[in-house]
């Protein structure tokens, strides 16, 4: 199909040639593309939207031909989320909860602790009401229920948010492994200690604590002391070791005490040299090995992770680090816990646990359950982590039995037993548990009927409507000579687009003011038989139909004006331009017109034509003038352009203010009555000035009274001027810092009575003369004076002027004086020191001096208003102050930073540039140079400086802010090194 340009410009090229009053009912239909040749299926990638008849490409693709049930609906199968057979349970990762899951399967795989936790006593969930939801309350009672539902739970996996809940822990922030780990045994070893049942007291010291002596031995005497200690796992360095033994050789070290570390043996009763030692004395029956991979770096000031590969075996003799130990004390590997990922703050874990009852390996993470294929443990990808090339070392060869690995953070052993009890193996979980387990399972499967429900409904509901579809998709296409109407296409893409609810039919947006079918809308509707549109409006509903009477004669009538108009304005635009070249004859009458309007006449030609248009539209939102992005040519030249935007209405610019003929002559000229009648065409409704017509009276009579006040003012000035000319010329003045010998007494006014009279006396004719002088705003509401005479002698001399006697006697008599304020000296003759005071009258008011004051301190902290500036600094060499002040919530004073002077030359191709000074540019509220844009929010600090950040591509970002009494400026400056 043609593209919608060349489909637009068929539609009406016969308005061309044919008049506006000779339109006849093809035209119309031309005009509204109803004989258009519809699309074929496979011949349009997309709907065609300049061709109503074009009923391809809407959406009905995926309702032709076969459809998959899974096409109806978006729900994913339940029987997914049902747990398989011989399988355990994953658990849910609540956010960065991964390293809870991955202890919590450990546990769950130590048969003598959940076990132990069966046995837990536990009177609300044996009394519990199966009626309602069984909510657990204590540690122990959490993890009871969730081992409960871990064991014979229906479901893939479980929800922990219960017990993540009760242990405080923030599910967004990932914590220390480790410590968690240490924390909870001893949180739970302090809840079990409390039980009646001895074997339920002591099960955490008999699964995870042993024991060790730190041994101390005096180098002179030989003595030995011994500080027994317990512990749950056994801290192992990994940093230079190769294997596990190493790491526990280590442990267990000699350490030499002397120097200034000596023993005091209390047997020498003195300081010796002396050696220390770990001796282990009993090991749990699951003893944790925890290697230390995150490590404090004292280059950084931070925790890093060592990759360093360590390889441990699965069969571990502990008897020769048992001292006096002659049994046998094999421990077999049960678990391994795996950190995934480079950084010490954040990555992801996973635990590999062997199960007791039939010794195979899973992978356990989070949701996701693997069974390692064989009997044997397979890290595999977990060793491929993410690093540079530089950091990625060689895997070492493993021997048979040992397993090696650069991400395992701790390995636990269970003790082996000669003799295994396979009843000890299989744990069944008491009644009390099993009812609350049921009770879940039985919420799941109803769950999982409910969405089964859900999905056969959906593909029901959907396969009724592939057939209404396939039905009426076929009525759709309106045939030669059958009756049509129009829909709009927005609704026929939703009515095939199952996800959207149907609303009713609307046209009533495709209007014109006529009350029917817009030529311009015709993109947006297509063109279906009355069939399948009564099948439509009868099923869905809806309002304002377009039929075949909907075709609008006036709008295409307008239309076909427009064009012609259009195509006749560029020989009309030629012709008027030659025409108001040549001079008027002596007898003829010529009209007025203004010189912008004759220069910008074609522009606003073309914008009338398209403004006359959009009043036939239903909705027009246009005024009259108002500028088209789209409408017509642009007109030639600048000034052209220029007045064309400046423009309204055509002849505006030689109306006054009253509607009348402006005074102003040099805006208009005369014209030819021909040049005229060629222009009404355009403009009907212009002002017309003959060219007899008289100017505006009012405004001539203004014209005559503001040159009379010119030269009252100018009378005025030059009287003021001669009385006050020192004054007026800024020479000797009065100040408070070397005071008049002549005078104990100088005069008060504003600063800004001086300076608007200044501005009066420079130019008489363009302002109002000043009449009055206004003290009061020097004055308190008490009527007391706002001024110490120190304060006068540095801030707030800004604000006042000092007056001569003389000069105030003139003031006195040419202005109107509201108050008389003055500053007396104040010889004191009891004293032959010399001490001269001053006085003012008013006096000072000290209650609202100190208000003034505290004001004035309150302004330079808060602020509503910033303007931002950013500049680019090129010379790295340039040192900008990486220390200051940080936000400071009391608002403390701090030094100005002082700004880096511009080096001459430096080009910075983002920023305008103004002559002179610094390249700046003022930063609106979405930023600009990818920096942040910075609010200046009120009340908040004075100023903030970032320290000196390196960041990537050598560059940094330094924010600080200078803060004045009126207006703070927060400086951005963007520092490249390149």
């Amino acid at each position: 199909m043609a593209p919608r340009l060349q489909l637009e410009k068929a539609a009406w090229q016969w308005a061309e040639t044919v008049k506006p009053e000779d339109i006849t009912h093809e035209h119309i239909e031309l005009a509204y593309r109803i004989a258009v040749l519809a699309c074929k299926r496979g011949t349009c990638r997309r709907n065609c939207r300049g061709n109503p008849n074009c009923l391809v490409g809407i959406g009905e693709q995926s309702w032709l031909g076969e459809i998959d049930e899974n096409a109806f609906h978006n729900i994913d199968d339940p029987n997914s989320e049902r747990r398989d057979k011989n399988t355990f349970v994953g658990l849910t990762n609540l956010g960065a909860t991964c390293y809870v899951n991955t202890f919590l399967q450990v546990w769950f795989h130590n048969l003598e602790l959940r076990r132990a936790l069966y046995r837990f006593q536990n009177s609300r969930a044996e009394g519990h009401n199966t009626d309602s939801d069984y909510e657990p309350r204590t540690i122990c009672e959490h993890l009871q229920y969730l081992f409960a539902l871990l064991q014979n739970s229906n479901r893939r996996y479980i929800d922990p948010s219960g017990l993540v809940k009760a242990l405080g822990l923030d599910t967004g922030q990932q914590q220390d492994a480790q410590e968690f780990s240490k924390l909870f045994l001893s949180l739970l070893e302090d809840t079990l200690s409390k039980q009646k049942d001895p074997n339920l007291q002591n099960v955490i010291q008999q699964q995870f604590c042993g024991q060790f002596s730190y041994v101390t031995v005096c180098n002179k005497c030989g003595r030995e002391s011994p500080l027994p200690s317990r512990f749950y796992e056994l801290e192992l360095n990994i940093q230079g070791h190769k294997n596990l033994t190493e790491c526990v050789t280590e442990f267990l070290k000699e350490e030499k005490l002397d120097g200034d570390n000596r023993y005091y043996c209390e047997s020498c009763q003195s300081k010796q040299n002396a050696t220390r030692r770990i001796k282990l004395q009993s090991l749990p029956r699951t003893l944790n090995f925890q290697l230390m991979r995150f490590v404090f770096d004292r280059q950084s000031g931070h925790k890093k992770k060592l990759n360093t590969f360590i390889s441990f075996p699965e069969v571990l003799d502990m008897r020769p680090f048992l001292e006096g130990q002659e049994e046998k004390c094999t421990y077999e590997l049960s678990a391994v816990l795996i950190h995934r990922g480079v950084s010490a703050y954040s990555g992801h874990y996973i635990a590999h646990v062997r199960d007791a009852h039939t010794n195979d390996w899973y992978k356990f993470n989070d949701e996701e359950i693997e069974k390692m294929e064989g009997k044997k443990l397979q890290l595999g990808i977990e060793e491929d982590i993410a690093e540079t090339a530089k950091s990625q070392t060689r895997k070492p060869k493993c021997s048979k039995g040992y397993h090696c690995s650069r991400n395992a953070y701790m390995l636990v052993y269970k003790q082996q037993m000669e003799e295994i009890d396979q009843t000890e193996t299989n744990i069944e979980v008491p009644a009390f548990l099993q009812k609350l387990v049921d009770q879940d399972n039985k919420k799941f499967e109803e769950w999982c009927n409910e969405m089964a429900d859900m999905r056969k409904q959906s593909v029901d509901k959907g396969k009724a409507k592939h057939e209404e579809v396939k039905e009426l998709y076929e009525l759709l296409p309106a045939e030669d000579g059958q009756s049509y109407e129009f829909v709009p296409l927005e609704w026929l893409k939703k009515w095939l687009d199952d996800s959207t609810a149907i609303k009713e039919i609307d046209n009533s947006q495709f209007f014109c003011s006529h009350g029917k079918l817009h030529p311009d809308n015709i993109a947006e509707v297509k063109r279906i038989s009355s069939k399948a549109a009564d099948l439509l409006f009868g099923r869905y509903g809806g309002i304002s139909r377009l039929g075949q009477s909907s075709l609008c004669r006036d709008c295409v009538t307008q239309r076909c004006r427009v064009i012609r108009l259009k195509n006749q304005l560029n020989e009309d635009y030629r012709e008027v331009m030659n025409l108001v070249k040549a001079p008027l004859k002596s007898d003829e009458s010529g009209f007025w017109i203004g010189k912008a309007s004759l220069r910008s006449w074609r522009q606003l030609a073309l914008d009338q034509l398209e403004e006359d248009e959009e009043e036939t539209k239903h909705n027009s939102s246009k005024v009259n003038g108002e500028r088209s992005s789209s409408s017509g040519s642009k007109a030639d030249g600048d000034n052209e352009e220029r007045d064309g935007e400046e423009m309204k209405n055509f002849n505006e610019d030689i109306l006054c203010y009253h509607g009348g003929l402006s005074i102003i002559e040099n805006d208009r000229r005369v014209v030819s009555a021909e040049v005229w009648n060629k222009l009404r065409m355009y403009f009907p409704k212009a002002p017309e000035f003959p060219q007899n017509h008289e100017s505006c009276q009012q405004c001539m009579r203004l014209e005559r009274e503001g040159k009379e006040n010119e030269a009252l003012n100018r009378m005025m000035a030059n009287e003021q001027k001669s009385s006050l000319l020192n004054l007026f010329q800024e020479k000797n003045r009065p100040t408070l810092q070397k005071w008049p010998q002549d005078t104990d007494v100088l005069y008060i006014v504003p600063h800004y009575f001086v300076d608007e009279w200044r501005k009066f006396i420079r130019r008489p004719a363009k302002g109002n003369p000043v009449s009055s002088v206004g003290n009061s705003i020097l004055l308190c509401p008490h009527g007391g004076f706002m001024f110490t005479y120190d304060s006068m002698l540095q801030g707030d001399a800004q604000h006042i002027a000092l007056l001569w006697p003389a000069e105030w006697e003139v003031i006195s008599r040419m202005f109107l004086v509201d108050q008389v304020i003055s500053i007396c000296r104040i010889h004191d003759k009891t004293q032959d020191n010399g001490i001269v005071q001053y006085q003012t009258h008013p006096d000072l008011c000290r209650e609202c001096r100190e208000g003034f004051i505290f004001q004035q301190q309150r302004d330079m902290r808060e602020y509503a208003q910033a303007t931002v500036y950013v500049r680019k600094v090129i010379d790295k060499k340039r040192m900008i102050k990486e220390s200051a002040p940080e936000f400071s919530v009391s608002g403390s004073d701090v030094e100005d930073e002082r700004e880096e002077p511009k080096i001459d030359g430096e080009n910075d191709p983002d920023f305008s540039q103004s002559e002179g000074g610094a390249k700046r540019q003022k930063l609106n509220e979405t930023g600009s140079f990818s920096v942040a844009p910075v609010t200046a929010a009120s009340k908040s600090g004075i100023r903030r400086s970032t320290r000196h950040r390196k960041l990537r591509g050598e560059k940094a970002l330094i924010v600080s802010a200078n803060q004045t009494l009126k207006e703070l400026k927060i400086q951005v400056f963007y520092c490249c090194d390149s």
